[in-house]
């Protein structure tokens, strides 16, 4: 009994997270209390003293401790410059409560809600909506292949190159909810447009002189680019290198030469870069090298390593390539090289004190902007195909019913709104924590990945229920140019086949674990003293927290997480539960995967991706709580945030399941599901009930589908088919009730291509009047604008044939 008792008082304290030397007090008072009323148990309390006066006692911990280092050092992976660099850049927020096994639900929701300051939302209503209704995105794309003239000279004069400038260089300095809003609403029409408007305000040398640029350097670039007199790119991809920037072979070689008719310092630089967004049209180059002091006239140090610089594109020997074209969607976007181009040391971002930072520089800029750009472009996109799939599929009859009604359809339309709501919800939750402060490099990783990839998604989904809509090319095709260029966003900024097991995990698993980076830092101390002290400290903790989460995995396995206290009273209390429950698995499998691969995890990608996709999926169900929360938990939205918790937990449990059945050593893969799965796989995905009532509610323009796709540019412009789909819906909804009011009347049901005129028939035979005749004509040509495709000449098609 009294074993039972001690094992109890200790599981308690482990799920409670108990400090240890409360615990050792509350185990030594069970056994005084025992020795007092039952006798002295001698076995019990020589265990106790010989397990937990070691561990209490520091001086005995850390003679361990010592040898322990040892091991570890030997053992420790190889942690390249660059990987370090990543490491140390940015910040970990909501990420690491997510990895740690319990999450902070209280500190969670005192997290800032995103919103746009009075000057921010007046930009979006006036500059904004003008110049979306500028965009004609057949013109851009098919027949000029770039912006027309007067948008990019609107682009430069509004600012929109300028949203991350401080106000006092003649910047809009917006915050970066305001900038995703922007970019999201661009994106709602033109990619490409919303790529040119992005570059300029995510990594690039505006962000990057902010940061780390001489006074002199921001004085004279910052107003420049601010006002549009300056265009930006960053040329960072080589021809051999890609995500692998460590492996860049473009250089620099600090030299003398002549500049401006003087001997100065300065640097030969060679480089070969391709996929440069802006390059074909940019004034200044930011340019990513490795650079090479072989004469020591630095320094001692010859490899100085990454290194960036500022370049006008006027300097001599600089070039410009062709442009290349991503799937059809015309950003500018081309290769640029030079060999031997000699320019002052001034010109590195920082001056030559910044020599061989580079790679510290990019990683820890683009911890943010990983955040905005792409997934703004994801949001605009999947806004889009929320509006205008949800709009078709209802106005689209077959079989004399609405398509959207077939519920295969249903399918497509809830996976769309729900994958959408996904979206919008990560934008926005990381959005706010950057403009708290936060430099969040794993989230980031994980909203450019599955934003993207959601988007992709939701395309796909959109091109299936539209159908010979969505495929024949023309100014009313809608889908096809978000179809053609998802897979650019999947691409760039770390391809996202990489990003899921390299970054999100394989960065994740060390900068989110709360001991890991802790020990890792310890065996790289070289004060033995401090690594000894430092290691032991983190070494027992992570033990603790080890035990902690498999005795908490287990319990919350067992009782199906009902026992956690909730942090809401609605139905999403059942998510936070379960959300929590997960967190625990992810932070026990991963010590256990850690423990037992070693360095060898940096190679086994399926099972570090599957790690990711778990902290992922727990990460993307928080931003859905978050934004419920924010909005007041509006009852419109309950079906929605149901559908997009049920997908993200039952993808969770699947990743885990993963995890189990493929484990390097099967044996104790089984021995991990009985802690995990103690009672098998109980969730599902979301039911039939559940998705076909999100898909009806896509298809009405109710609450939930105009918030849904809020930001996204619905007014009505030449070339805005939003608006004319939005239209016909509305128009075929208000002629509904007159189709079966002359039905009734006439006895007989109209088939789609005999509503008019059934319609004239009971005109003229009195059953409906004047004023609801020409309602039915103007919804049926509403509705036959959208759903009827573009055609084309012989001619035009040859044309626009031997231009490609």
């Amino acid at each position: 009994m009294l074993t039972i008792i001690l094992l109890l008082g200790l599981m308690v304290a482990l799920y409670h997270r108990v400090s240890l030397k409360i615990t050792t007090i509350a185990l030594a008072a069970i056994l005084v209390a025992w020795s007092a009323y039952e006798g002295i148990p001698y076995v019990h309390w020589v265990l106790f003293l010989v397990i937990f006066l070691p561990l209490n006692l520091t001086f005995i911990r850390r003679k361990l401790s010592a040898k322990l280092l040892d091991v570890f050092k030997g053992i420790m992976p190889r942690i390249s410059d660059t990987e370090q660099e990543a490491l140390d850049a940015g910040t970990v927020w909501w990420e690491a409560e997510v990895f740690g096994g319990k999450p902070n639900w209280k500190r969670f929701h005192k997290f800032e809600k995103a919103k746009l300051s009075q000057e921010e939302q007046e930009f979006i209503d006036g500059p904004l909506e003008e110049l979306c209704s500028m965009i004609n995105d057949w013109q851009i794309t098919h027949i000029d292949r770039d912006l027309p003239p007067e948008v990019w000279n609107f682009i430069k004069e509004k600012g929109f190159f300028s949203f991350i400038i401080p106000k006092e260089y003649g910047g809009l300095g917006f915050s970066s909810y305001a900038q995703s809003r922007v970019l999201t609403k661009i994106n709602s029409l033109s990619a490409t447009a919303g790529s040119i408007v992005s570059v300029p305000n995510s990594l690039g040398p505006a962000e990057l002189l902010m940061h780390y640029g001489t006074q002199e350097q921001r004085d004279h670039y910052l107003p420049r680019l601010a006002k549009g007199q300056e265009v930006p790119c960053f040329a960072l991809t080589a021809i051999e290198a890609g995500s692998d920037a460590g492996g860049i072979p473009d250089k620099g070689v600090i030299c003398k030469g002549q500049w401006n008719g003087e001997e100065v310092v300065g640097m030969k630089l060679t480089w070969d870069k391709r996929y440069i967004t802006l390059a074909p049209v940019a004034s200044i180059l930011g340019l990513a090298f490795k650079l090479y002091d072989p004469e020591g006239l630095l320094g001692e140090e010859e490899d100085l390593g990454i290194t960036c610089a500022l370049i006008p594109m006027d300097t001599d020997g600089v070039e410009v390539g062709r442009r290349h074209y991503p799937l059809s969607t015309p950003f500018q976007n081309g290769p640029t090289s030079g060999k031997d181009v000699f320019v002052p040391l001034d010109y590195i971002i920082g001056g030559p004190k910044n020599a061989g930072k580079g790679w510290r520089m990019l990683v820890d800029c683009l911890s943010a902007g990983r955040a905005i750009s792409l997934p703004s472009s994801a949001n605009g996109g999947v806004k889009m195909a929320s509006y205008t799939t949800g709009a078709y599929a209802r106005i689209r009859r077959q079989f004399n019913v609405p398509v959207g009604y077939m519920e295969g359809v249903m399918e497509a339309l809830a996976r769309i709104a729900g994958k959408s709501y996904m979206v919008d919800s990560m934008l926005t939750f990381t959005a706010s924590g950057i403009d708290s402060g936060e430099k969040p490099s794993v989230a980031s990783a994980i909203v450019k990945c599955h934003t993207t990839a959601l988007a992709r998604d939701v395309a796909c989904d959109g091109m299936d229920v539209h159908g010979g809509k969505a495929v024949m090319m023309g100014p009313k095709n809608y889908m096809a140019r978000a179809y053609q260029g998802a897979p650019i966003s999947i691409t760039v900024e770390g391809a996202n086949i990489l990003t899921r097991s390299l970054i999100i995990y394989g960065q994740g698993s060390i900068r989110c674990h709360p001991y890991v980076l802790k020990e890792i830092q310890a065996t790289q101390n070289e004060n033995r003293k401090e690594a000894i002290k430092d290691f032991d400290k983190a070494l027992f903790s992570h033990v603790g927290f080890a035990m902690s989460n498999k005795i908490r995995t287990f319990w919350l396995g067992l009782t199906g997480s009902l026992l956690v206290k909730k942090p809401q009273s609605d139905f999403t209390g059942r998510y936070y539960q379960r959300i929590t429950r997960f967190s625990s698995a992810l932070a026990f499998l991963s010590d256990v995967v850690m423990g037992v691969l070693g360095g060898e995890l940096k190679r086994r990608e399926m099972i570090s991706g599957r790690l990711g996709d778990m902290l992922s999926n727990l990460y993307i169900a928080s931003s859905v709580l978050k934004m419920y929360h924010d909005k007041g938990r509006p009852e419109h939205d309950k079906e929605i945030v149901q559908w997009a918790l049920e997908h993200c937990l039952y993808e969770t449990q699947m990743a885990a399941d993963g995890v189990l059945k493929n484990f390097p050593i099967g044996w104790m893969g089984k021995l991990l599901r009985l802690v995990v799965f103690p009672l098998g796989l109980r969730l599902s995905p979301p039911s039939d009930k559940l998705s076909r009532k999100l898909a009806r509610q896509l298809q009405e323009p109710q609450a939930m589908r105009e918030e849904l796709t809020h930001g996204a540019f619905k007014s009505e412009s030449e070339a805005s088919n939003l608006y004319k789909v939005d239209k016909a819906l509305r128009l075929q909804l208000e002629m509904e009730p007159i189709v079966k009011k002359f039905s009734q009347a006439l006895g007989k049901r109209a088939g789609n291509h005999q509503v008019v005129p059934f319609a004239k028939e009971a005109l003229d035979a009195g059953h409906i009047t004047q004023d609801e005749y020409q309602l039915v004509l103007d919804a049926e040509e509403a509705r036959l604008e959208v759903i009827n495709v573009d055609d084309f000449a012989p001619e035009e098609m040859k044309h626009h044939l031997s231009e490609n």
